[in-house]
């Protein structure tokens, strides 16, 4: 798999550095690292975080301006939706068709025009800050919203921009490392029995080690560490060994009318993996589409690779949790990191946008959320929110809502600091109502 690069030679998968976290977290490790908290009450049950790496350029995906200027308006038109009086780029007809079962955040703003930090922002909902890392959206979820023993609380696909921070790898997620690919055998590493492993041996193995522990066990002065360790070996254990968790990477076992609409592009098989998982019991899924970092040609990229890849994912993803019965109790957010520069560049022949957190776009569906509304307004260039701005703290605080988790409570950290889960922002009561 080819590396991504933002324009500031931030590598995709930097965003993704947790320590030990990473491509070679043995399931065991992770489970060690993955306890969950107690359940509170909740209007969603889970959740489904949709990055869009690099970001995306509002004015020519949610939040067209036919009427500006040339040099901002671009190429692309508004085309109508389901929906009357909503309109969304004509590059997304799928999306324009279920655009009752989502809601536009437009106007929403930051001033964080770096990547790294756009991204750590949307991700956590807090603005960053050098003397804490706060914990990303999925980490929370996993501490607050504990999954069955033998399935993996928070699954990124890929990989996820979402570090547990302050709360502690324990919550980090675990990480397919890959996205799924038509007509190929998608292996979860300590999920899949491959090389020819069976049940029987992965049994021999439990049985060898549980000796191994007991040994250790009854020369250790202090055996709390080894019982710590024990626990979690045995939920690795319980999710290898589990028919449940292994069919739920196994996206083969959709039937074909449903997996179609989802197409053979790489994001969206990865959106059909999130529905299987988040069916199977996953509370946490995190799944990226990269590439919007588009400084050059951004029409042709958009028009020709980007928005096609979009709007035919996420559509059938809306689509198909609504088919499963899983809409309702399953919140979606969809963003990325900043807007693009409502003013075209002239570094490229057709042109480019550039970084621009001063304006863009989010999107949420589900979970109680009412879809077929647009909140929030930009001028008439999408250079700044018209009236009050929406901030990625608002959003948060509404993300967690959703879930029936409370953004303003307290975590501590290791030293004993208290930390509010969302800084600042507050709900959004029109996204419910």
């Amino acid at each position: 798999m080819a590396i991504s690069l933002t324009c500031d030679g931030v590598r995709r998968r930097d965003f993704l550095k947790v320590g030990a976290i990473g491509a070679g977290l043995s399931l065991s490790g992770y489970l060690r690292q993955a306890a969950a908290g107690e359940i509170k009450g909740a209007k969603a049950t889970n959740a489904i975080f949709i990055n869009l790496t690099g970001g995306p350029s509002h004015m020519d995906t949610f939040d067209l301006k036919p009427n500006a200027p040339t040099e901002f308006r671009g190429t692309f038109n508004p085309s109508k939706t389901n929906v009357d009086g909503v309109e969304i780029c004509e590059h997304l007809p799928k999306l324009a068709q279920c655009a009752d079962k989502f809601a536009i955040l437009r106007g929403v703003s930051h001033t964080l025009g770096a990547h790294e930090l756009g991204t750590e922002y949307v991700n956590t909902g807090s603005r960053p800050l050098p003397s804490i890392e706060y914990p990303g959206y999925g980490s929370v979820v996993t501490k607050e919203r504990p999954a069955d023993k033998d399935i993996p609380p928070f699954v990124a696909i890929p990989n996820s921009n979402q570090r547990p921070g302050f709360l502690g790898v324990q919550y980090a997620p675990l990480n397919t490392t890959a996205t799924p690919r038509m007509g190929q055998p998608f292996n979860v590493r300590g999920i899949a029995l491959s090389s020819g492993l069976t049940i029987e041996e992965v049994e021999r193995r439990q049985n060898l080690l549980a000796d191994l522990d007991r040994t250790f066990a009854a020369v250790e002065t202090n055996s709390q560490l080894l019982t710590g360790l024990d626990r979690f070996s045995e939920q690795a254990h319980a999710i290898i060994s589990s028919k449940r968790a292994r069919n739920a990477f196994d996206i083969s076992k959709e039937s074909p009318e449903f997996a179609k609409p989802f197409g053979e592009d790489p994001f969206g098989l990865s959106c059909l993996l999130a529905t299987r998982l988040i069916e199977s019991g996953v509370r946490f899924v995190a799944t990226t589409l990269g590439g919007w970092d588009t400084h050059q040609d951004n029409f042709t990229r958009l028009k020709t690779q980007l928005l096609p890849k979009l709007d035919t994912g996420l559509a059938a993803l809306f689509t198909g949790l609504e088919q499963k019965g899983l809409l309702e109790s399953t919140v979606v957010f969809v963003t990325g990191e900043f807007g693009r520069t409502p003013k075209i560049n002239t570094r490229s022949a057709e042109g480019g946008r550039d970084h621009y957190p001063r304006c863009m776009f989010m999107l949420m569906a589900g979970g109680g959320v009412r879809g077929g509304q647009v909140i929030g307004e930009s001028d008439d260039t999408a250079s700044a929110p018209k009236n009050e701005a929406i901030t990625p703290d608002n959003v948060a605080a509404s993300f967690y809502h959703a879930l029936g988790i409370d953004h303003t409570q307290e975590y501590h950290t290791n030293t004993g600091r208290p930390i509010t889960i969302v800084r600042d922002g507050h709900v959004i009561e029109k996204l419910f109502s």
